[in-house]
């Protein structure tokens, strides 16, 4: 991927503040085909490399394990009244479903938590704030 700045980023002076400057633009490269682009993202996975690299993200760990251990149950009492093949079905059915629904709930548990952060980090400071006291209270004013 490569990273471009809009002319107006190029052109700014630098007596803008860091709250003024605009954002970084970055640009996808694309081959101009949907097909080409699945082809090209297709191409740059790694089956070894992000299989290393799982335990990095997030919830996956405690979902996988989840939908592991529920299919293998299902599947053994599916096992014990049908085929073999019905058995698998349904181990693999639950595996997918449950490992997808947990890894679902613990993403959004993440999101409303970092939500909950963000919201008294953004309280702390009118915590601290001193306000002025009228002149017939008794005490001096604070700024």
């Amino acid at each position: 991927m490569s990273t471009t700045q809009s002319s107006s980023e190029a052109t700014s002076s630098s007596s803008e503040t860091p709250s003024q400057a605009k954002r970084i633009v970055y640009q996808v490269e694309t081959t101009g085909s949907r097909w080409g682009d699945f082809r090209e993202a297709f191409k740059r996975l790694s089956p070894r490399d992000d299989l290393n690299r799982i335990n990095e993200i997030p919830c996956a760990r405690n979902s996988l394990l989840s939908g592991i251990a529920s299919g293998v149950g299902i599947g053994v009492i599916r096992g014990m009244s049908s085929s073999v093949f019905v058995a698998s079905n349904w181990a693999v059915g639950t595996f997918m479903l449950i490992s997808l629904g947990t890894w679902t709930i613990c993403q959004r548990n993440r999101e409303e938590e970092r939500r909950r952060l963000q919201q008294v980090v953004e309280a702390i400071p009118k915590r601290f704030v001193k306000t002025e006291e009228g002149p017939g209270s008794g005490e001096p004013k604070t700024a």
